[in-house]
């Protein structure tokens, strides 16, 4: 298995990735992101002034596995951050090492870009990645609280 950026011709592979994460966090069908926004984010991939990035796991010419970063600054450090903002593996790679070699992949990418820190987000009920992520990063304790805002 390999870890590699993401090309353009990985998008008829990278699709049924992409849904299948989004379908995990129940935004599928009536509440399906709406197809600009999956078009915007795949096209961001390879815009060099975007700061949102991704990689995806290979094994035998078949995706196993996606994750989805950016690199931002904060106002605690001088090095920028690096956000995880998604990973996602197909059911039958799960637990054989797809999931920790994405994140690994972006530690390489953060650690290259000079970042400081890796974080994400995951819902508290997935336990299954955070036996995982119990093991390769430290649970910071923070509670996230969001505000949707009315479109313009």
């Amino acid at each position: 298995m390999i870890v590699r950026p993401v090309r353009r011709e990985d998008y008829a592979a990278w699709r049924p990735l992409w849904d299948g994460y989004n379908a995990f966090y129940e935004r599928e069908g009536p509440t399906a992101l709406p197809e600009a926004v999956t078009a915007m984010t795949w096209a961001r991939f390879f815009d060099a002034y975007e700061p949102v990035h991704a990689l995806v796991a290979e094994e035998g010419g078949r995706l196993l596995g996606l994750t989805h970063y950016l690199f931002h600054r904060t106002t605690t450090a001088i090095e920028p951050n690096c956000y995880l903002q998604d990973l996602f593996t197909v059911a039958d790679a799960r637990g054989k090492g797809v999931g920790r070699a994405l994140i690994e992949g972006v530690y390489t990418r953060a650690e290259e870009a000079g970042c400081s820190r890796v974080y994400w987000l995951t819902h508290e009920t997935n336990a299954t990645a955070r036996l995982l992520y119990d093991r390769i990063a430290d649970h910071s304790g923070f509670i996230v609280y969001r505000k949707s805002l009315p479109s313009s």
